[in-house]
């Protein structure tokens, strides 16, 4: 088990340069299995779940070399079209194979796919969406998908913007017969990366980005290369630290657009940055206080689809506001165990009421102290680092392959910003 030391309430200062986005290099991977010749991608984060996706990918038949970032990529012929059950089980992008296989074989059999335990997240989407383009399915215990005579194009409407069924959708598409339009589609950030891919690769994508893409399938993908964007995530996990330690950061390497939402959310909390069109500065020695909405209320953050506040960054926000004066309702509206973590900086030290699985209370600022607590899932994991970082003593985070999963050389950037933390194995 791996295990972080972190001792708290140091002083966080200096710059950070973020990885690739996980959540474009994760999909992607799954893409490059829809062409047959060589694919170079840059600024791949070297983390646990990219090395899963890999090993999935070699399985069935790719080869690949992955080094200082880069990941070189070929697969000249796929030899299987079945995924093993504990490769499955690593993470929940797996699924993301069934596309590529159908497109090229046929056919594809996996298990259900694993990931962080954060909730229900459901698949229908991703089924509603290969059936759609003619693909059957079987199985109870496994996804069985068999199209023999290809995809075909048409037009599609997602009950809800998943971002893994709308990736799904557009790998199967690219390379379907026909046109395919796909309406409620997700539009983040990384979506849009997985989209400029596949052009780059030869598909025929517009609208990536928005709610309605269109895609004409293209006969055959090429090889190409391709820089992975900047990850927004992980921007604004140190963006995170900084304004709960009151400490002062650059962040490099980041697309002004994609941080719009943060900023404003960030200024509800009382914390001020600056965006510029490659990196951010968030200034130290502030004392965040929380704006009340207008009348004086208590004011509400909530998640949501892009360009909402994005899920992933409720955890790490949650512990910058136990150190911002004042209250404030974090309403998780997309999963329904994300907010339990709320539970280990309670014991911490922190005022919070957990009002029910979605909604959590938080008034600050309060004294944090150290604890030995357990890493649920990636973000979580990352938010206790922060909240580790403010506390009095040493803290002890167990489970830290969690967190590794989503964040690359953490422990190095982090003691680069002045951290003190140190990396076990036990």
């Amino acid at each position: 088990m791996q295990s972080l030391i972190v001792r708290g309430r140091r002083d966080i200062r200096g710059e950070v340069t973020v990885s690739g986005n996980k959540n474009a290099a994760l999909p992607m991977i799954a893409a490059l299995m829809l062409t047959d010749e060589e694919v170079t991608l840059h600024n791949v984060p070297d983390i646990l779940d990219v090395h899963t996706m890999l090993d999935i990918a070699g399985e069935l038949g790719a080869e690949f070399t992955f080094e200082n970032n880069t990941l070189r990529f070929k697969c000249p012929k796929i030899t299987k079209t079945t995924i093993p059950k504990n490769l499955c089980s690593r993470n929940r992008t797996s699924i993301l194979f069934t596309a590529p296989l159908l497109a090229r074989c046929g056919q594809a059999e996996l298990y259900p796919p694993g990931g962080d335990v954060i909730g229900r997240r459901r698949l229908d989407g991703h089924f509603y969406g290969l059936r759609s383009l003619g693909a059957k399915m079987s199985g109870d215990l496994t996804y069985r998908f068999e199209a023999p005579k290809g995809l075909s194009g048409r037009e599609l409407f997602l009950d809800e913007a998943s971002v893994t069924a709308t990736e799904q959708i557009l790998v199967a598409a690219a390379t379907a017969k026909g046109k395919t339009v796909l309406y409620n589609a997700a539009c983040e950030p990384h979506v849009k990366d997985l989209a400029d891919l596949l052009n780059a690769m030869g598909a025929k994508i517009s609208g990536a980005g928005s709610n309605t893409v269109t895609v004409e399938g293209a006969e055959k993908l090429h090889g190409c290369e391709y820089t992975v964007v900047g990850d927004h995530i992980e921007a604004g996990s140190f963006l995170a630290l900084a304004a709960a330690t009151g400490g002062e950061v650059t962040v490099r390497g980041t697309t002004v657009r994609h941080y719009w939402m943060l900023r404003r959310v960030f200024e509800r909390l009382g914390v001020r940055m600056k965006l510029y069109s490659d990196h951010i500065f968030l200034p130290g020695g502030q004392t965040p206080e929380i704006e009340r909405d207008f009348g004086g209320h208590i004011p509400q953050i909530s998640d949501g689809t892009w360009p909402q506040y994005p899920s992933d960054m409720m955890s790490c926000t949650i512990v910058a506001a136990t150190q911002c004066m004042g209250t404030v309702m974090f309403f998780e509206k997309m999963f329904e165990s994300r907010i339990y973590f709320a539970d280990r900086l309670i014991s911490m030290g922190a005022n919070a009421i957990v009002c029910d699985p979605h909604r959590v209370v938080i008034t600050g600022r309060t004294d944090l102290h150290a604890v030995e607590m357990s890493s649920p899932d990636i973000r979580a994991g990352m938010a206790m680092v922060i909240a580790a970082c403010c506390a009095s003593g040493e803290s002890t985070i167990n489970q830290a392959e969690m967190i590794y999963r989503g964040y690359e050389r953490l422990p190095e950037k982090l003691a680069a910003l002045g951290a003190d933390i140190t990396p076990i194995t036990r």
